[in-house]
């Protein structure tokens, strides 16, 4: 077993998996802490590399394409600060990160790990339930449905849509996006059949970012979405209408629950365009998905 103990983490391996854990020092960022203690896989790896500085030395974990859900969710936008698969090494640690390094490159040509991309995640995303507070509101998720809750800094149009709950199976996407320079960041829900094209300041699905401390947290909420949603590598399911209905289901018509559920979509969509959120040209293709559907 190698193990490297360090005020930023320690990294331990076993030969199968690597355990990631946190640090308890003051400079390991607030995402780290939250997302605590993470077991990698062996064949999620596609490669080790130790780099030595003056003062201290870092030692980073590449993951093969398609591994980690929170890697696919932050789309490589997580800062050294807040990214689990990087240890800062102190300079009189250097020998014993460069062994951990031997130990673990070794394992992978023993057991021939490929380093090409995956079509199935091999780490399970943030654990659930997660409530993050930031920008202009807060996004809760526990595994099934996004929940989404506006402060008083929401623009009021965005605001009167009121508390938004998403299902997962509803969902078509999730994207966290940061701050940078005077550009807002954002974490934004994409809602099958509910397209748009308003900014996060206006979009009912979205929470803007302001760059703040803890905006960083959002990337975890859309991880843990991003491992419940179809793989990125998997087939894409269009929705192919049968040539001839089954005659049971054309006897029976739509059931009442999903009736109702589309009248109310209706009637928020109306809310939308009315508060100016929905362009017409918006509006016109929701509510057209919408009546298909009823």
């Amino acid at each position: 077993m190698a193990e490297i103990i360090q005020k930023d983490g320690t990294w331990a391996f076993d030969g199968d998996a690597l355990r990631l854990t946190p640090g308890r020092d003051r400079n390991v960022s607030l995402l780290r802490r939250t997302l605590g203690e993470l077991v990698v896989p062996l064949g999620a790896l596609a490669g080790v590399s130790f780099e030595q500085g003056k003062k201290s030395g870092r030692l980073r974990l590449r993951l093969r394409d398609g591994a980690d859900p929170l890697l696919h969710a932050s789309g490589g936008r997580l800062t050294e600060p807040n990214d689990p698969y990087q240890l800062l090494v102190e300079s009189d640690r250097y020998g014993v990160a460069e062994y951990f390094v031997d130990e673990v490159r070794n394992a992978l040509l023993l057991d021939e790990v490929p380093s090409d991309p995956v079509d199935g995640y091999l780490l399970p995303g943030p654990p659930v339930p997660l409530s993050v507070s930031a920008g202009d509101g807060t996004a809760s998720f526990d595994g099934e449905h996004v929940r989404l809750e506006w402060n008083w800094k929401t623009e009021d149009a965005k605001a009167a849509a009121g508390t938004r709950t998403l299902p997962v199976t509803d969902l078509v996407s999730v994207e966290w996006q940061p701050a940078v320079g005077l550009e807002n960041g954002h974490l934004r829900f994409t809602v099958r059949h509910a397209p748009t094209k308003a900014p996060p300041k206006y979009d009912p699905n979205s929470v803007e970012l302001w760059g703040f401390k803890k905006d960083p947290l959002m990337a975890l909420i859309a991880a843990a979405v991003q491992a419940r949603l179809p793989h990125p590598s998997a087939p894409a399911v269009t929705d192919v209408p049968l040539a001839e209905p089954p005659k049971q289901l054309a006897a029976a018509g739509p059931r009442e629950d999903d009736h109702d559920a589309l009248l109310r979509r209706l009637r928020e969509l109306g809310e939308l365009h009315r508060t100016g959120v929905l362009t017409d040209e918006e509006f016109a293709m929701a509510k057209q998905a919408v009546l298909k559907r009823m």
